[in-house]
């Protein structure tokens, strides 16, 4: 078992092992157990973590702030329009100045086609780990707290049914990363994934082969339908939430891209998490979400607020999970 993870960047799941993953929750786990018995947890004191965020967040950034807080440590949050970036500093020179006054460079980008790229860019000059949270291809910070929560209250994940559902939204065109890293690790914890969306809103061609990949070697299955109603039925699992159809345009950052994704949007709006769905899933199911949901719109508040729903806890995840990737990349040996 690996136990040296100082100075991993952590930019996808994908990009750590099973056996390296496994460690995460584990440590996760005793942190949650310390933090209910209310006893310290000082592993990162006096260390410095940078929040970079070129978006807003709730969940994210203060699960960040107050993770470093209980581990003993001290997050600088930065709005990214207050810094040099807003004048054209590269993020080479970002990375190589920012690794030189802390511990951790932590960054939410999630611009499409620009995003992943920056964090890897970071990566390459950054002499102190990267820590994605979130960007345009993925989230990783948000799937690990959906795998805890879904171990604690399933165990062994294998063989579960979860449907992964395109939802109709009208907040923003939310990004691609959270079914996407839900699809690649989920098949490779041996679940069978079924993904359920209107044609056009396809996730990435390549996270989708490489999600195919992880099911076979694991014994997991990856299906893609295009009715929530086949996703749901005798589902362990269902997680509906909306996702942009940057794939289903030519060019989704131009202002005909972006007028042809909100025509595309407007088409499937009964694409919704109701009771009547809730009822052809398994009577154990769990409704999850990564927050913040679209009321009314993704799911209706007798759901999100109902017996299935664990959004809560999931949500509360995400501080444990944070603080244990913290707390190996930047401590440790």
């Amino acid at each position: 078992m690996n136990t040296s993870f100082r100075g991993k960047h952590f930019i996808t799941c994908q990009d750590w092992s099973r056996d390296d993953l496994d460690m995460v929750f584990e440590v996760a786990k005793y942190l949650k157990m310390k933090h209910a018995l209310n006893e310290p947890s000082n592993l990162l004191k006096d260390k410095t973590a940078f929040l970079m965020f070129f978006e807003e967040s709730t969940r994210t950034r203060n699960s960040m702030e107050a993770g470093i807080t209980q581990l003993g440590g001290h997050a600088h949050f930065i709005d990214t329009s207050t810094m040099q970036i807003n004048h054209g500093e590269s993020p080479k020179d970002t990375a190589e100045v920012l690794s030189s006054f802390g511990d951790a460079i932590c960054v939410r980008n999630c611009f499409y086609g620009i995003g992943n790229e920056y964090l890897r860019t970071l990566a390459k000059y950054s002499k102190v780990p990267i820590l994605s949270l979130q960007d345009d291809v993925y989230h990783p910070m948000q799937v690990l707290a959906d795998m805890m929560t879904i171990q604690e209250r399933f165990g062994n994940p294998r063989k579960l049914k979860v449907a992964i559902s395109w939802a109709y939204a009208t907040s923003h065109a939310k990004p691609l990363s959270v079914p996407q890293s839900q699809i690649l690790l989920f098949a490779r914890y041996g679940m069978d994934v079924t993904v359920a969306a209107p044609k056009e809103f396809p996730l990435m061609p390549d996270i989708v082969d490489t999600a195919y990949e992880n099911a076979d070697l694991n014994g997991g299955s990856l299906k893609f339908v295009d009715n929530m109603e086949e996703a749901f039925r005798d589902a362990d699992i269902v997680i509906p939430k909306n996702w942009g159809g940057f794939l289903g345009v030519d060019n989704p950052t131009t202002s005909e891209g972006k007028t042809q994704m909100k025509a595309n949007l407007e088409k499937y709006k009964d694409w919704i998490c109701d009771e009547k769905l809730m009822s052809i899933t398994k009577k154990h199911s769990i409704y999850m979400h990564a927050l913040p949901a679209d009321r009314g719109r993704e799911v209706v508040d007798s759901v999100i607020d109902g017996r299935h729903s664990i959004v809560i806890p999931e949500a509360e995840n995400r501080i444990h999970t944070a603080k244990a990737i913290m707390a190996l990349t930047m401590g440790g040996r």
